[in-house]
């Protein structure tokens, strides 16, 4: 039994001054957690008791899909990370120490490799596959902003598994054991999430999903169809590109004076006013227009590479997108001194007959996908407030290659059935991979098949985030008072206030119902302090946040006590008789 008055807790009136989310605030004033160091925190006896539930559910749900635990340190060598490049693609997020003998050492952000090495070492048959092992273990990542709580930290823990199979097909398999491991997972929480396509990044592979909590405060957007079940990260989205179109017959393309046209809402008018660069069927919209942006992409061994992105101009280049396409190398904005460099480009009039490798600036030239053969322009003209008018793609220009970089609009029809698709935000709980041979590859890992040829072993990586998951609860799980726990990761079962006067009876009979309750099999938090105010109690109890709240006061001497629904809000009188039953009942319900 819990008691409060020897519970190492001291819950806050007042929000913390770096609190920037509910899950943040609430698991600190609640005293859940406490801040260690920025991106660290320390777990207090409520939050480790919630932390260990959902680490215990995550790991009965991996014992029950046959997955095998493991456990490696957190503090590897740097040789595997070397070779298969990693220990430079993740560039500042990696943790990098040496030891006294001056090895360069790492603090793990994941084990893909340690997994790969012990699977190598001990297994070299065909028949020893397929294998499926995970570790629940400590990770850690410099992330150069760490915010809200533990939703975005430098050390969390998470749940990272990983699969070696001989083909494709055990690959899928595998792969499809572990998503339906994962929505067992998440059901049993009862965190309410979506199965979303999701870009595979710097892990590498043919495919990934992302398990995202459709929260507010999430820094994932994904969106999803309003008419079917697609649903994916804007980082995947695939646009719907258009049908090639023939250029033969087309108006030449000409150059404008286009003054007084610092916006492209200006310059359609212009264009759309002027019978000299009217289309002929219709009117020029934003979406007409073409927008060049250039930046400068910062590889992870530091060298610097321009990349000119070309969209439809109703849509600004998303960073985060192009980060997704290009991973491990990061965009950066083109500043002035990067111009400089690059006298060609005239800033704000940059048009397509300066851009790609084969043209004079040398800097190569992505484009959306809906600028396809036979599509008309208006874009820069290389000449300050000049532009280029009927620019026909495939004619007058071409492309190094597509990316699609363009920020995704709510409305925006969908790949699959051409629905309109709406846009939501999530926190990440769960990403799941098929890697490929991408690091067997790198580490050498192969067996023997049945005809005794070498065949390269094919993976697939799962990670749940465990301490995230903690935050995902508390973020989805609040009121104005404070937490409401899901019944399954709650910190205690039922909750007894002893509301009564300091010597009155209330105080004896809390702690008899409180000893009976535990011997009922339920999991019993007791506020028994003396000299703290019913008040302060009741306000503890709903910050807390524990779903059923029993409190013993003046109603005793009718023989009733409360009963509260934490979740519902709704309360009842019950015989002090059947109280334990009823709330053995109730627990019982979930």
């Amino acid at each position: 039994m819990l008691r409060m008055s020897t519970l190492f807790l001291r819950t806050l009136r007042e929000d913390p001054a770096d609190a920037e989310v509910p899950s943040h605030r609430l698991l600190v004033r609640g005293g859940y957690i406490r801040r260690a160091a920025p991106g660290g925190f320390t777990w207090l006896p409520l939050g480790w008791i919630v932390y260990r539930k959902v680490e215990a559910i995550v790991r009965e749900e991996m014992d029950r899909a046959g997955f095998q635990e493991v456990h490696f340190p957190a503090m590897l060598p740097r040789e595997p990370y070397e070779a298969t490049g990693r220990w430079t693609e993740y560039g500042p997020n990696l943790f990098r120490l040496k030891d006294r003998r001056d090895n360069d050492m790492l603090l793990a952000p994941t084990h893909e490799e340690m997994f790969t090495l012990l699977v190598k070492d001990l297994y070299s048959s065909y028949k020893d596959l397929p294998l499926s092992i995970y570790q629940i273990q400590t990770k850690y990542r410099d992330e150069a902003r760490p915010r809200a709580g533990l939703l975005r930290g430098r050390e969390f823990v998470m749940k990272d598994s990983y699969s070696f199979d001989i083909d494709a097909d055990g690959l899928q398999a595998s792969y499809d054991r572990h998503r339906d491991a994962y929505i067992a997972t998440f059901d049993r929480l009862g965190i309410d999430y979506e199965i979303v396509s999701a870009m595979s990044g710097a892990m590498g592979g043919s495919a990934s999903e992302e398990f995202l909590a459709p929260i507010e405060v999430g820094e994932d957007t994904f969106v999803r169809c309003t008419a079917g079940d697609y649903a994916a990260n804007t980082e995947a989205v695939e646009v719907a590109a258009p049908e090639a179109q023939p250029t033969d017959g087309l108006p030449d393309a000409v150059v404008a004076d286009t003054p007084d046209t610092p916006t492209i809402a200006t310059l359609v008018d212009l264009l759309n006013g002027r019978d000299d660069l009217r289309r002929e069927d219709r009117d020029w919209t934003a979406a007409d227009t073409l927008k060049n942006v250039v930046m400068m992409l910062e590889h992870p061994d530091g060298t610097r590479e321009p990349l000119a992105v070309g969209v439809p101009g109703d849509r600004d280049v998303d960073l985060k997108r192009v980060e997704a396409q290009l991973a491990p190398a990061v965009p950066s904005p083109f500043t002035e001194a990067d111009f400089a460099a690059h006298p060609s480009l005239v800033k704000g009039y940059i048009g397509p007959e300066v851009l790609g490798e084969e043209s004079a600036s040398g800097i190569r030239f992505l484009v959306d996908p809906r600028i396809v053969d036979g599509t008309r322009w208006v874009t820069g003209a290389n000449e300050p407030g000049r532009h280029v008018v009927g620019l026909v793609a495939g004619r007058d220009f071409t492309a190094d290659g597509t990316i699609e970089a363009a920020e995704v609009h709510e409305g925006d029809p969908c790949p699959r059935c051409g629905s309109p698709m709406e846009i939501a935000r999530g926190v990440e709980i769960g990403h799941i991979f098929q890697l490929g041979t991408k690091y067997a590859e790198a580490l050498d890992l192969t067996v023997l098949d049945e005809n005794g040829k070498t065949r390269t072993v094919t993976m697939g990586s799962y990670g749940i985030g465990v301490s995230r998951a903690v935050a995902v609860l508390a973020e989805a799980n609040h009121d104005d008072d404070g937490l409401v726990w899901p019944r399954a990761v709650a910190p205690a079962d039922v909750h007894v206030v002893v509301a009564g006067k300091k010597n009155g009876p209330q105080g004896p009979a809390a702690e008899t119902l409180a000893t009976e309750l535990e011997a009922a099999g339920l999991e019993v938090l007791l506020d028994d302090r003396v000299g703290v105010s019913p008040g302060v109690k009741f306000n503890d109890a709903e910050l807390l946040g524990v779903p059923t709240i029993l409190v013993v006061g003046r109603g005793l001497d009718s023989g009733v006590v409360e009963v509260k629904d934490r979740r519902t809000g709704e309360r009842e009188d019950v015989a002090l008789d059947v109280v334990v039953d009823r709330l053995v009942e109730v627990c019982a319900a979930g």
